[in-house]
């Protein structure tokens, strides 16, 4: 049982110095240093301790420095660890600058740093000034002169603008430009077959327009992979147009009958109350005869020949009616 206690002593006398030595190592990344130094990065141990003090990870700074110095870029390593306390990759920064510099493109610190942190990926860009991209747009419907409904699909081939990377309009700009100019192209053209015929046209005058204006990308070309015809719009509207004429032709009509209907009613009201006062005179003559034979001023004879001239009024009515039905048949 007594080396048990040596072995047990030995361990405590040890572990001290492991944990200083690994205390050690995690601020002074040894390893890191001796790769800068074989690598001719010149890195002192001071500027290590002091990335870790700053919160700075050595290891994002001082393997993207080896790798820029390799590549033959001189880079200053407070600007590296000025980029990366605020928040950007300088892991990506450096590839890009590489990638930049092999493919003769000119792009400086100050504007990989500041299209990094814009929020762009500074790596892509690069990769796609040097290997321009190709952007589908979606269906895009339009009605040419003569009614006919097209629907076409084009193709944008886009380059980055490192230029304009920092505060240009995205892709979803250039989708709706192109769109746009498809649109006016197709409803400039006289005939949906003159656009089938030359679809080229399309994107010669949408390329025209400078759509790639205020944008990220340069457009290279735009390419009309297909068009397809639709619906006849123009005939569908013109039936839609007849079927609202004649619902508007109906409801005057509908209109007009009301009013004549009302007019007719007016006027048999009208009537009734003609005919009403006509029957309450006629109820009046008795009375007002009566008055005259007691008033003294209608007398007997008066009153037979007025009954013979009503007689003989009347005959003469009925025998023109039979006379005029006679005419008629």
């Amino acid at each position: 049982m007594a080396w048990i206690g040596r072995i047990l002593i030995i361990l405590l006398l040890i572990l001290p110095i492991i944990l200083t030595l690994g205390l050690i190592l995690f601020f002074i990344p040894v390893g890191l240093w001796l790769s800068a130094i074989f690598a001719g990065v010149p890195v002192s141990l001071l500027s290590l301790i002091g990335m870790r003090l700053r919160k700075v990870n050595p290891h994002a700074i001082v393997e993207p420095l080896i790798s820029a110095t390799k590549a033959g870029l001189d880079l200053d390593i407070n600007d590296m660890e000025a980029h990366y306390l605020a928040g950007g990759n300088v892991g990506r920064v450096v590839s890009a600058m590489i990638s930049a510099d092999k493919a003769n493109i000119d792009l400086t610190w100050q504007r990989a740093t500041a299209i990094d942190l814009a929020g762009r990926d500074v790596l892509q860009a690069v990769q796609t000034s040097v290997n321009p991209r190709v952007i589908n747009t979606p269906r895009v419907s339009a009605v040419a002169k003569d009614g006919i409904q097209l629907i076409a699909v084009a193709r944008v081939t886009v380059r980055a603008n490192l230029d304009r990377l920092v505060g240009g309009a995205g892709e979803e700009t250039i989708l709706a430009r192109v769109g746009e100019g498809t649109v006016s192209a197709i409803g400039s053209a006289e005939a949906h077959k003159a656009v089938l015929e030359n679809p080229d046209q399309i994107s010669r005058k949408v390329l025209s327009g400078g759509l790639d204006a205020g944008t990220a990308f340069e457009i290279l070309s735009i390419d009309i992979a297909d068009v397809d015809v639709g619906r006849n719009i123009g005939a569908q509207l013109q039936i839609d147009q007849a079927e609202a004429d004649k619902q508007i032709a109906q409801a005057r009509a509908e209109q007009r009958r009301a009013m004549a209907v009302a007019q007719e009613q007016e006027m048999v009201a009208r009537t009734q109350e003609m005919r009403a006062r006509v029957v309450e005179a006629e109820a009046e003559v008795p009375r007002a005869m009566a008055d005259a034979f007691r008033a003294g001023n209608l007398g007997i004879m008066d009153y037979y020949r007025m009954r013979n001239v009503q007689a003989d009024t009347a005959m003469r009515e009925s025998l023109g009616g039979e006379q005029e039905e006679n005419t008629q048949n």
